[in-house]
């Protein structure tokens, strides 16, 4: 089948080429010189319109000169003349007329150019040329210090990631300023969201606390990610996807542009389907996106809706080490609906006021409903683990029975969020936000088979625990200039009032109810040294409470405690049109972190415990090269060390047969022991070639050392380092009266590297001290390959 692919390719460059004229490009950017797509270029009589890079391609060119016009909404018009028998190509820097709506919904809670904060921008552009069908943390995979892996092994369904070492539970994600973030796992689940990189405009991504922002997840990274900004003119999209192990995207996307200069809609319908690297672990994916709004002088109105539905055959369980050498895509895993289902849709309402020059008020109101559930096949289940009597047959008691169940989650979430952004004069601006946010969840089981029903009905549900969660914060932010000095203060204040109450799956009895006040702190520096190098050095703290599962595992007479964090981030950038390069270095360290033991929970959740004292130091560095024309690199390294002070580990006592014995547990005592799951190198490297505009070859490569499974720093429970090497090759081009196609070949692990991007441990110790343990593994895909073939019209 890859045969096949690169086949196709050949031969499809081969009919473009043989299309292809020698062309006048105008290339469109903005002040970042990041490409405006959508601009309306005229030439000699021919109107074009800007394709995702910002090109408009004119083939039919006569004369010796001519006039150029160049217009995007919300920008100056740009006009100049162009001398034919000089140049055939030029590019055109648009000016910011007004402040537009999609970028006001984002501006409060993103930094800025020269924040004293770290921080990486994804454009439009960036996010395209990687998005074929697998989730957004693999579009983020050539970004400092980020680590990622999937369930599946192929990138499509269940994934993960970690920057910094801090997984999903402390990456806050935000949509256009509106949480993400699960309120009560805090983590974010892209596969509840098929594709929403295809709507998406650009991703910040924020490492460490960053700028004060919606949600709760902001204590190792943040991302913001703005859905696609109004377009001028009228489109449609077909984007498809086809690769290895039956993957299958398919996305179709219109939209209207500006009617009558004030109103717009956009839409897209999604399908990505694939079989997996691991044995059954099926991905059906589905979403849609709509947004419709009024942009009008002084005001702008956008509603937006999206929702996903997922259906994935479980993997969370891993692979057992014993079996990664004969059977790496072993899944224990055999009922035929194994498999997790839910549905989440939003609805965002953002309403922004564009008071005077100076002035501006955004404010959104938000509702996400939630639903879905986990089947399973049991065996030889006890009945009162259910709740349920005996089944007597005769004088024979039946106190087992093989069964279905079905763990289900039933949720809400809505609130508001707002921000005022006022600039007192040209040294002086100030921004007032916040939001208030209730969520509203109901946990509970069916049994809905059963060998022996007992006494058991359709629909009851044999444990049930209702929770509600209400966050509400406020912050204010000061920046200002003096000279060649940008100074930023950022005030936060986070309400917390947690509760759920119930029984939980095991039958025990689930009472939580806790309160927190938060006071997060955030101040920095910026040294201009010229208009392209700054320097920068901020300081902020950070609280953040525990999630329902670290409340659910614990005892009652050993509750989780909330974490704290001071973080100090000092960092050089330089930013030129061919080069630029950032250089930072972090310091993290924490109270009472809840750290991973390195178990897991049945349903893959990992088990953590507050450790005292902890801290993360690293250095980080993150450039771009355009050598030449045709050539350019761009490469990331993270080097850290991440310990803690002093580590006890309590193990349970075993028999040599993994019998549980009633003796009290061993402690063991570590000094300085490594963090699990917190890797000390992380590098990654892209080389791109281009003989001619339109056509791309890239290689990009990612080293990620070890990764310790728990916290005593053992090799014996550990992630091997790896080294993956990815090809891809790109062409755009224009054909047939079609704007613009955009072939995409990309060849993953290309020297078949066969490694693990994460697993867990579990074990014991002996009564005479030798160590029990099993490791479980997730396996990542081999050689494999995706092939995209996105048009618009």
């Amino acid at each position: 089948m890859l045969k096949h692919g690169l086949m196709t390719m050949v031969l499809l460059f081969g009919v473009v080429v043989a299309f292809t004229q020698t062309p006048f490009t105008v290339r469109v950017l903005d002040v970042k010189r990041e490409p405006l797509r959508g601009a309306t270029v005229v030439f000699q009589g021919n109107t074009k319109t800007s394709d995702q890079q910002g090109i408009a391609t004119f083939t039919e060119v006569t004369g010796e000169s001519a006039n150029l016009h160049v217009r995007y909404i919300g920008y100056t018009p740009y006009q100049t003349r162009v001398a034919l028998d000089q140049q055939n190509d030029i590019t055109v820097i648009l000016h910011l007329e007004m402040r537009m709506a999609d970028e006001v919904q984002v501006m409060a809670t993103r930094a800025g150019d020269n924040a004293a904060t770290t921080y990486k921008n994804l454009s439009k552009e960036d996010i395209r040329r990687s998005n074929l069908a697998q989730d957004i943390p693999y579009l983020l995979d050539q970004t400092p210090s980020v680590v990622i892996g999937s369930d599946a092994g192929a990138g499509v369904g269940y994934t993960n990631m970690t920057i910094r070492g801090s997984d999903n539970q402390r990456i806050n994600v935000t949509l256009n300023g509106i949480p993400l973030n699960d309120a009560e796992s805090m983590g974010s689940f892209f596969v509840n969201l098929p594709d929403f990189a295809s709507s998406s405009q650009s991703i910040q991504i924020q490492r460490g606390i960053g700028t004060s922002t919606n949600g709760a997840g902001a204590f190792g990274a943040s991302l913001n990610i703005q859905s696609d900004a109004l377009e001028q003119t009228p489109y449609a999209e077909l984007n498809n996807s086809a690769g290895s192990y039956n993957t299958w995207k398919n996305t179709v996307k219109v939209g209207s542009g500006l009617i009558q200069d004030k109103f717009a809609f956009n839409a897209r319908l999604s399908r990505i389907s694939s079989d997996g690297y691991i044995d059954r672990a099926t991905s059906d994916l589905k979403s849609f996106y709509f947004d419709a709004g009024y942009y009008g002088q002084k005001h702008h109105l956008k509603a937006t809706v999206f929702s996903g539905k997922e259906k994935t055959y479980q993997a969370w369980d891993g692979v057992p080490e014993e079996m990664l050498a004969d059977n790496r895509r072993y899944n224990g895993f055999t009922y035929e609906n194994q498999t997790d289902n839910y549905t989440q849709t939003h609805h965002h309402l953002h309403y922004n006021y564009f008071a005077s020059d100076r002035t501006t008020l955004n404010m959104a109101l938000h509702y996400t409903r939630g639903a879905g559930y986990y089947e399973e096949y049991k065996e030889k289940e006890l009945f009162s683990d259910y709740g349920l009597e005996p089944v007597a047959i005769g004088d024979t008691a039946i106190n087992n029975t093989d069964l279905i169940r079905r763990r289900w989650l039933d949720n809400y979430f809505y609130g508001t969020v707002f921000s005022i952004n006022h600039t007192l004069n040209k040294n002086h601006n100030f921004i007032l936000g916040g939001g208030a946010n209730q969520y509203r969840g109901d946990h509970y089981g069916e049994v809905i088979w059963a060998q022996y029903a007992s006494d058991s009905k359709l629909g009851d549900k044999y444990y049930f625990n209702d929770a509600e969660k209400n966050d509400i914060n406020i912050y204010g932010k000061w920046n200002a200039a003096f000279g060649a000095m940008r100074l930023y203060t950022d005030l936060q204040y986070r309400y917390v009032d947690y509760t759920f109450e119930g029984y939980n799956h095991n039958l025990d009895l689930a009472d939580v109810n806790v309160t927190h006040h938060f006071f997060n702190p955030k101040v920095g520096a910026t040294y201009l040294l010229s208009p392209t190098t700054n320097v920068y050095v901020s300081y902020a703290f950070g609280n953040k409470e525990p999630v329902r599962d670290d409340y659910v595992e614990s005892s009652p007479n050993a509750r989780p405690k909330a974490e704290r964090m001071h973080n100090i981030e000092t960092g050089y950038r330089l930013r030129r049109e061919s080069l630029n390069i950032g250089a930072n270095v972090y310091g993290m360290f924490y109270k009472d972190q809840l750290i991973k033991t390195g178990e897991i929970n049945n349903v893959g959740g990992s088990i953590r415990e507050n450790v005292p004292e902890s801290y993360r130091i690293g250095l980080e560095l993150d450039g771009a090269w355009q050598i030449s024309e045709q050539f350019r690199w761009k490469a990331t390294a993270g080097l850290s060390e991440n310990k803690i002070k002093n580590y006890t580990e309590y193990l349970t006592v075993m028999d040599e047969d993994w019998n549980e014995l009633d003796e009290p547990q061993v402690e063991q005592h570590y000094r300085s022991t490594t963090i699990s799951f917190s890797p000390s190198v992380i590098l990654s490297n892209e080389l791109s070639y281009s003989p001619i505009r339109p056509l791309e070859f890239s290689v990009a490569s990612k080293y990620v050392s070890r990764q310790y499974l728990d916290n005593t720093q053992s090799a014996d429970r550990s992630v091997d380092p790896f080294f993956v090497n990815n090809l891809r090759v790109r062409y755009n081009f224009a054909l047939l009266g079609m704007e613009n196609i955009d072939a995409n070949l990309a060849i993953h692990n290309i020297f078949n590297e066969k490694y693990e991007s994460h697993g867990y441990t579990y074990g014991g110790i002996t009564p005479g001290g030798t160590r029990l343990y099993g490791n479980a593994y997730y396996p990542q895909a081999e050689t494999n390959f995706l092939f995209g073939l996105n048009i618009r019209f």
